[in-house]
C-alpha cells in the first residue's frame, strides 16, 4: 500500500493531531479568554473525526504503517465511541472550570491528544505501536489529573497517576522485551504465528503475564488498581468522568486486540490469568464501595468492579465474548457520563459538594436529578429491565459459552454485592431527611447529557439493543 492511501485511512488520527496543534497555537495567540471557542472548536474536531471514521474508503479490513496499525471494524466501533465520550467531557467540562477559574485553552486540546492516543491504542497491532498509543494518551491524562494547579489533592492526583503510571509502563514494557526476545517479532500477527507453532511457550507467558499487568493497569482492574480512587476524588470533576469513560474504553480494547489476536495459541495460559483479575475487580469494586462516603472514590471502585465484569467477557476468548465486551463497555461508558453528570449538577453556592449524605431527600428538594440517578444506578446495579442488566447478561451468557460456569457464577454474586451500596444512595434520595437544595440553573448540557444518559438506560426495548448487538458483533468478527 503506497503512503498516499496508507494516509486516507489515517484521516481521523492525522485530523487530530495537525488539529490540536493548530488550536494549541491559536489558544497561545488568543490566550484564556479564547478558551471557550478553543472548547467548542476541539468538539468539531472530534466530531470531524468520527465522520472521518464512520465514512473512511472501503470496508475490508486494512493494514496500515507495515502492519503496525489496523483499521477494521473493531477499530471502527472503539474511535466513534472515544471521540463521542471525549466530545461529550469537553462540552461538560466548560461550567465548572469557568466556577472555579480554571478556563484554560490547553484543557480542551490535552482532552484531543488524549483521544488521538486511545485512537492509536484501538488500532494497534505491533508492541511498539501498542506503546505508542498508551503513552500518548497517558501523558496527556497526567497534567489533566492535576490540571488545577492550585489544588493539593489535584497535584497529588496528577503525581500518583504519573509514578504508578511509569511503574505501569515499565512492567508492560518488559513484558513487551521478552516476547520480543522469545518470538523474534514485535507483530501481533507474526507473535501468534511463533506462539502457534512453538513446543515450549514458557518464556511468551512470563513476558505475556508482564504485559497483562501493564494493560490491566490502564482498565484500572484488581490488583492494579490502587491508583483509581485517589486520582478520581483528587481530579477535577470533569476530569474524573472523562478518565471513567473513554481512556477505559480504549485500554479495555487494546486489552483485547492484544490477546485475542496476538497470542489466540495459548489462551489456555492467559485465561486464567484474566479470570484471576476479574474475580479480583469484581471483589474490590463490591465490597471496598461500601464504605464509601465520597460519591467519587465510590465511582472509583464503582469501576474497578465494572473492568471485572467486562474482563470475563475477554476471559471467554471467543468472538461472542469480545462482542460482549464491546457492548458492556459501551452501556458502562454512556451510564457513567450521565452519572457524572449528574455528580456535576451537585453544587451549592459554595461549590461542589461530593458527600453522598448531600443526596439525601433529593426527591423533595430537585425530583427530575432524583428520578435521573435512580435511573443511572439501577443501570450501574444491573437491575432489569436497564441497559446495565443486558451488559451483564451478554457476558454472563458468553462465559457460560466458554465453559467457565464459575465466572460468571461469581460475577452474579458480586453484582448482587454492589447492588447494595448502589440501592443505598437510592435509599437516601427517596426517604431520607432532605438535606439543604443543589443549585437549579446547572446549564442545558449537563442537563441534557444526564437526561440522554437516563432514556438510553431503557433501550426502547429492542431497537438500541437490537443495534449496538449487532454493530458489536461485526466489530468481535474483524478480529478472528
Amino acid at each position: 500500500m503506497g503512503l498516499a492511501e496508507t494516509l486516507t485511512y489515517a484521516w481521523p488520527e492525522l485530523a487530530l493531531a495537525v488539529g490540536a496543534m493548530a488550536l494549541l497555537i491559536a489558544g497561545v495567540f488568543l490566550g484564556n479568554g479564547a478558551s471557550k471557542h478553543i472548547s467548542l472548536a476541539s468538539v468539531v474536531l472530534l466530531l470531524i473525526a468520527v465522520g472521518l471514521v464512520l465514512f473512511a474508503p472501503g470496508t475490508a479490513n486494512v493494514s496500515l504503517f507495515d502492519g503496525a496499525f489496523r483499521v477494521d471494524g473493531f477499530s471502527t466501533f472503539a474511535k466513534v465511541i472515544i471521540y463521542l465520550a471525549a466530545a461529550i467531557a469537553i462540552l461538560m467540562s466548560d461550567r465548572y472550570l469557568a466556577g472555579e477559574e480554571l478556563g484554560r485553552c490547553e484543557y480542551p486540546v490535552l482532552i484531543v491528544l488524549a483521544a488521538l492516543g486511545m485512537s492509536l491504542m484501538a488500532s494497534a497491532t505491533d508492541l511498539i505501536s501498542l506503546y505508542m498509543g498508551i503513552e500518548t494518551q497517558s501523558l496527556a491524562l497526567y497534567i489533566l489529573a492535576s490540571f488545577n494547579r492550585d489544588s493539593r489533592r489535584s497535584t497529588e492526583a496528577g503525581l500518583k497517576y504519573f509514578v504508578l503510571g511509569a511503574l505501569s509502563s515499565g512492567m508492560l514494557l518488559y513484558g513487551a522485551s521478552l516476547i520480543y526476545g522469545f518470538t523474534g517479532t514485535t507483530s501481533f500477527a507474526g507473535i501468534a504465528e511463533v506462539a502457534a507453532q512453538a513446543e515450549n511457550n514458557t518464556g511468551l507467558v512470563i513476558g505475556l503475564v508482564f504485559l497483562i499487568s501493564g494493560l490491566a493497569f490502564k482498565v484500572s482492574a484488581a490488583p492494579f488498581h490502587m491508583w483509581t480512587p485517589d486520582v478520581y476524588e483528587g481530579a477535577p470533576t470533569p476530569v474524573t468522568a472523562f478518565f471513567a469513560a473513554a481512556p477505559k474504553f480504549a485500554a479495555m480494547a487494546l486489552f483485547v486486540r492484544t490477546l485475542t489476536t496476538s497470542v489466540p495459541g495459548v489462551i489456555d495460559d492467559w485465561r486464567p490469568i484474566v479470570a484471576m483479575i476479574a474475580v479480583a475487580s469484581m471483589a474490590v469494586g463490591a465490597f471496598s464501595a461500601i464504605a464509601q462516603n465520597n460519591i467519587k472514590r465510590l465511582m472509583a471502585y464503582s469501576s474497578i468492579g465494572h473492568m471485572g465484569y467486562a474482563l470475563i467477557g475477554l476471559a471467554a476468548g471467543t468472538s461472542q465474548g469480545v462482542s460482549s465486551v464491546l457492548i458492556y463497555m459501551a452501556i458502562y461508558v454512556a451510564m457513567t457520563i450521565g452519572a457524572f453528570a449528574c455528580i456535576l449538577m451537585m453544587r451549592r453556592r459554595g461549590g461542589l459538594t461530593e458527600n453522598i449524605a448531600d443526596l439525601a431527600g433529593l426527591t423533595k428538594t430537585n425530583m427530575p436529578l432524583a428520578v435521573i440517578l435512580t435511573i443511572l444506578l439501577f443501570s450501574l446495579a444491573g437491575v432489569p429491565p436497564t441497559a446495565g442488566f443486558f451488559g451483564k447478561w451478554y457476558v454472563f451468557f458468553a462465559a457460560v459459552d466458554a465453559d467457565l460456569v464459575w465466572l460468571a457464577i461469581i460475577g452474579v454474586l458480586a453484582s448482587a454485592v454492589s447492588a447494595f451500596y448502589y440501592l443505598r444512595i437510592v435509599w437516601f434520595m427517596w426517604f431520607d431527611d432532605p438535606a439543604p437544595a443543589f443549585e437549579r440553573d446547572t446549564g442545558p448540557v449537563l442537563t441534557v447529557t444526564a437526561w440522554g444518559s437516563a432514556a438510553l438506560m431503557f433501550p426502547v426495548l429492542t431497537v438500541f439493543m437490537g443495534l449496538l448487538t449487532r454493530l458489536a458483533g461485526d466489530a468481535a468478527a474483524s478480529l478472528f
